[in-house]
């Protein structure tokens, strides 16, 4: 009887001891750091502080010139260069948006693995419990004053010793997790919490473009009955059309390299959607639609409502692409595109802008949106066609698209 009992204990002591190795489910047994970083976020928010410096210095030269009607056109050219700002603003909270997708898809995963590594530390807390449980009254002291010699108390003692020291790191595992766990979900919270925040802003952004739109819809109104200022403002567009063309060619020049090796297309791809086919003023002599006289125009303009896609002509280089300035502050937003064949696309008027200069684009890319910035009555493309630097009638590409022009079918 007592063989038996003693064979019992020495199987009970191996049994423990084998519980030693089951696999302890610790806090390194977690997903890898995020992707996206905070710090890169932060980053984009140093961006966005920039820019918001950037839009209270106009707002300041705003409130210098509103007290003077005579300063219509410099209102607008200041609100409009703050549309284009807020626009920026809106498209860097796009890009936080878009990191903390990212970031709270990354930060649930690493929860849940957090949470599973808990329950299975858990499971192996409570199986410990029942093991111990299952022991009765088999304690540890009864198994140290059942050894037959010393040797066997040594051995007892050491496999006592390992058995605490495992539910001691079970323990101490478990409550790592829970600690971990507990972590996991300030951290997505505030990673939420901050994704909202910046939703808010982005409405609050967008919410000051349609005002600030209205306010330039406002002053083209004023702009109207301002003669003497359009006057003016008439000598300006020509001596705009000449500076932009000594622009053109300095971009042309510098990109030269670049603009050779990207193949042009033998015809003109209409650059706006097939559908939008009508023309509201055309090349050279007209009457320009502010001040009722006669003018040059140095392109064509074709209808279209703001945000409507504009598309890349032919295949090139992007040579310019800003908010006019100076004295070709008329166009307001545009971009130019070189092409291989000698040829250069104009597209002005924009909302805002996609492409950027020095990027090579292909025919049909969306390289901006239909606008109303500049020297304008309402949103429209103005194109622009030239040959070896020299304008020349954009029509004359489209030989074979129907046109409209003043309610009727445009012969060309």
């Amino acid at each position: 009887m007592k063989h038996r009992e003693k064979i019992f204990r020495r199987v009970l002591g191996l049994v423990l001891a084998a519980a030693v190795f089951l696999p302890l489910a610790g806090p390194g047994a977690v997903m890898e750091s995020s992707a996206v970083t905070q710090a890169e976020i932060n980053a984009l928010k140093g961006d966005a502080s920039a820019l918001a410096s950037q839009k209270k210095d106009i707002q300041n030269q705003l409130k210098a010139v509103q007290a003077d009607k005579n300063e219509a056109i410099a209102q607008k050219e200041l609100l409009e260069r703050q549309i284009d700002v807020i626009q920026q603003e809106i498209n860097n909270i796009n890009q936080q948006i878009a990191m903390y997708d990212q970031l709270i898809t990354e930060k649930q995963a690493e929860l849940e693995q957090a949470q599973a590594d808990e329950q299975a530390q858990f499971d192996l807390f409570c199986r410990r419990m029942r093991d111990l449980e299952e022991q009765g009254e088999t304690s540890y002291w009864a198994i140290l004053f059942s050894s037959s010699d010393f040797a066997e108390l040594l051995d007892n003692y050491m496999m006592i010793e390992e058995i605490i020291e495992y539910d001691n790191r079970v323990i101490d595992n478990l409550v790592a997790l829970q600690e971990k766990v507990s972590a996991d979900k300030a951290e997505l919270e505030q990673a939420q919490a901050e994704q909202e925040e910046a939703r808010q802003i982005q409405k609050e952004r967008q919410d000051e473009i349609k005002a600030q739109e209205a306010e330039v819809d406002k002053l083209i109104e004023k702009i109207k009955g301002q003669e003497d200022e359009l006057k003016a403002a008439e000598a300006e567009l020509a001596k705009a059309a000449a500076a932009l063309d000594s622009k053109i060619k300095a971009a042309e020049r510098e990109l030269a390299a670049q603009i050779k090796n990207v193949p042009s297309e033998s015809g003109f791809l209409w650059p706006l959607s097939a559908n939008l086919n009508r023309l509201t003023s055309l090349y050279a002599g007209r009457i320009d639609p502010i001040s009722g006289r006669p003018a040059n125009h140095t392109g064509i303009d074709i209808g279209a409502s703001s945000g409507t896609p504009i598309y890349a002509a032919k295949s090139g280089v992007v040579t310019t692409s800003e908010y006019g300035s100076g004295s070709y502050w008329s166009y307001g937003n545009f971009v130019v595109i070189a092409h291989s064949d000698g040829t250069s696309t104009l597209y002005a008027h924009m909302s805002s802008r996609v492409a950027v200069k020095g990027q090579t684009v292909k025919q049909g890319d969306v390289i901006g949106y239909v606008g109303a910035t500049g020297r304008v009555t309402g949103p429209h493309l103005h194109f622009e066609v030239r040959v070896n630097g020299k304008r020349t009638d954009p029509v004359n590409y489209y030989k074979d698209k129907t046109l409209y022009y003043g309610g009727k079918v445009f012969s060309h």
